[in-house]
C-alpha cells in the first residue's frame, strides 16, 4: 500500500520551552468542558511542533488534570522531528508522521492546536486549511491557529469550531508590556496583513492602545490593574468581550469573531 504524501510543507520548526503556556492556560481555564465532554477518550492534536517535541510534552502534562486519559498527539510533517520526538513517547503521548490532513486512524481530534504554522504560509492558503482542519475536529471539538513570539510574551490565537471562527484571544506578558499595540507583529495570519485603517482588527488594536493609554495613572497600582481597566474601557466602548476579570488579569482579552472578521477584498 503507497502511503499519502503529508498535505502541507515543512516550516522554520523553531520553539522554546513554554512557548505556548499562555494558549494551554486559556484553554485549560476556558475550554476543558470540550475534553470533559467526551464521551471517548479525547484526543487532542498538537499539529506542526517543530524542532523540538517540548510543546507536546507540555501540553500533556497540563490537559491531564482536566481529562486523565487525553491522548496528545504531536504531528510534524518532518520525518526528522517525528524520530526526535518518538523516544519521548508514552501511554498519552504519540508522535506522528502528518500535516493538515491530521492522521489519526479514523478518529477525530477534541482539540487541534496549530501554533506558528499557517503564519508562514501565504494569506490566501488560510482559509483551504481552516476548512480542512476543522473537518478533522469531533462534534464539540476546537482548532485553535495562533502565533506568538519566541519567548511566548506576546501571542494571539483565533479559536475555530466545526462551523467556524468564534473568537479572537491576544495574551500579553505584562510585566514587560509597554503597549499592547505590540501584538500587530504577531496576530495570526488571517489578520496579520489587515492591520491597516478600515478593518476591524485596525480598530481593536488601536482601541487597545489607546485605552491601555488613558489608564497610565493605574501603573502605580501595577500592571495588572491597568490592564483590568483597559479591557473594562473596552468593553464600554462596545467591543464584545467575553470571559471576564480572570482571564484579563492575565494580560489577556477575548472578543467574538464577528467583531474582528476581515472585509472581503475588493473583486
Amino acid at each position: 500500500m503507497t502511503s499519502r504524501r503529508p498535505v502541507g510543507v515543512i516550516t522554520r520548526g523553531t520553539t522554546n520551552p513554554n512557548r505556548l503556556r499562555r494558549c494551554d492556560r486559556w484553554l485549560v481555564a476556558t475550554q476543558a468542558h470540550r475534553l470533559r465532554g467526551a464521551a471517548r477518550p479525547p484526543v487532542v492534536v498538537d499539529l506542526g511542533y517543530g524542532a523540538s517535541p517540548v510543546t507536546v510534552l507540555e501540553l500533556a502534562r497540563r490537559l491531564q488534570p482536566v481529562r486523565p486519559d487525553v491522548e496528545v498527539v504531536g504531528i510534524e510533517i518532518s520525518p526528522e522531528r517525528v524520530a526526535a520526538g518518538e523516544p519521548l513517547a508514552r501511554k498519552g503521548v504519540g508522535f506522528r508522521l502528518g500535516g493538515f490532513e491530521v492522521p489519526l486512524d479514523g478518529r477525530d481530534a477534541q482539540l487541534i492546536r496549530a501554533f506558528n504554522v499557517l503564519r508562514q504560509y501565504d494569506e490566501g492558503e488560510v482559509a483551504a486549511a481552516w476548512e480542512r482542519l476543522r473537518g478533522r475536529l469531533a462534534p464539540g471539538g476546537l482548532l485553535v491557529d495562533g502565533t506568538c513570539d519566541e519567548l511566548g510574551r506576546i501571542a494571539s490565537w483565533v479559536a475555530l469550531e466545526r462551523s467556524g471562527p468564534v473568537s479572537l484571544t491576544v495574551s500579553l506578558h505584562l510585566g514587560s508590556l509597554a503597549d499592547p499595540a505590540v501584538v500587530a507583529e504577531r496576530l495570526p495570519k488571517a489578520l496579520i496583513h489587515r492591520n491597516v485603517p478600515g478593518e476591524r482588527v485596525h480598530d481593536l488594536v488601536s482601541d487597545l492602545s489607546g485605552a491601555w493609554r488613558r489608564a497610565s495613572p493605574l501603573m502605580a497600582y501595577g500592571p495588572r490593574q491597568r490592564f483590568l481597566a483597559t479591557v473594562e474601557a473596552l468593553r464600554e466602548q462596545g467591543w464584545p468581550v467575553l470571559h471576564g476579570p480572570r482571564r484579563w488579569r492575565l494580560g489577556e482579552v477575548t472578543v467574538a469573531w464577528e467583531a474582528v472578521a476581515p472585509a472581503p477584498y475588493p473583486a
